[in-house]
């Protein structure tokens, strides 16, 4: 081999020798999509999950939500329903009242009229005048004179027939020996009479006092006084023109 063959095959082992080393010696380098799509894929992972939680919250939400609505509709059924048997009962408990205000209204009626019919009023002895009204308004009439003569009434029976007042005993002490004073008691009595007309009846039981308590003695004209008088107030407030 000459030199000229011992240097071409030199250059030649040392370029096989460069160009081995060269393809050993240096690696590819990696994709960059490669490690985009790796982190895009976790950051859909991520937000699969987030969006996984939220739906699972989202639906416990909900379930609470129509749990919270069904006891609401449950208590205003029940609220609705104690409001109807709350009225119904109030409407049965009215009607009760009503019957019994009725029942006690019927027997007081009951128990005067009785009353009435059982009480025997004497009369004999007594001043009687029918007057032209009816029971209604002249037995008004006589409560207001006696009010306003300072009788108090001790007893008194009304029904649309008859009427009966039985005052307190007044009395008025002497002021002197020559003075007397008196007590006295009155017992009217009214009837309804045909075409609206009552007939009054006062009897009095009339007694002069003097000094001491010594009852003086007191004439039958002296008494039926005493009952006319009250028989001309009643008639006089009668006749007035808030009575006509």
């Amino acid at each position: 081999m000459n030199n000229g063959d011992a240097n071409r095959f030199l250059c030649a082992a040392l370029g096989g020798f460069l160009m081995a080393t060269m393809l050993t010696g240096c690696k590819p380098e990696e994709s960059p999509l490669k490690g985009e799509n790796e982190t895009l894929r976790k950051q859909v992972a991520r937000q699969e999950s987030l969006v996984s939680s939220l739906q699972d919250g989202n639906k416990v939400m909900q379930q609470q939500i129509d749990l919270l609505n069904q006891e609401i509709r449950d208590a205003k059924k029940a609220a609705e329903s104690a409001k109807a048997e709350a009225k119904s009962a109030g409407d049965q408990l009215e009607i009760q009242l009503v019957q019994a205000r009725k029942l006690t209204a019927d027997i007081k009626r009951t128990a005067v009229e009785q009353a009435a019919q059982n009480i025997q009023v004497e009369t004999k002895g007594a001043q009687a005048e029918d007057m032209p009204r009816p029971l209604s308004t002249v037995a008004k009439v006589v409560e207001e004179s006696l009010a306003k003569n300072g009788y108090s009434v001790r007893v008194s029976v009304k029904t649309d027939q008859k009427a009966v007042y039985v005052t307190e005993r007044k009395i008025s002490n002497p002021v002197s020996l020559e003075v007397a004073g008196f007590r006295n008691q009155y017992v009217v009595a009214l009837l309804a009479m045909p075409t609206s007309v009552t007939r009054l009846s006062v009897k009095a039981e009339f007694e002069k006092l003097a000094q001491g308590g010594r009852i003086l003695s007191v004439s039958t004209e002296e008494t039926a006084e005493i009952e006319r008088r009250l028989i001309g107030e009643v008639s006089k407030a009668l006749s007035a023109p808030s009575k006509t």
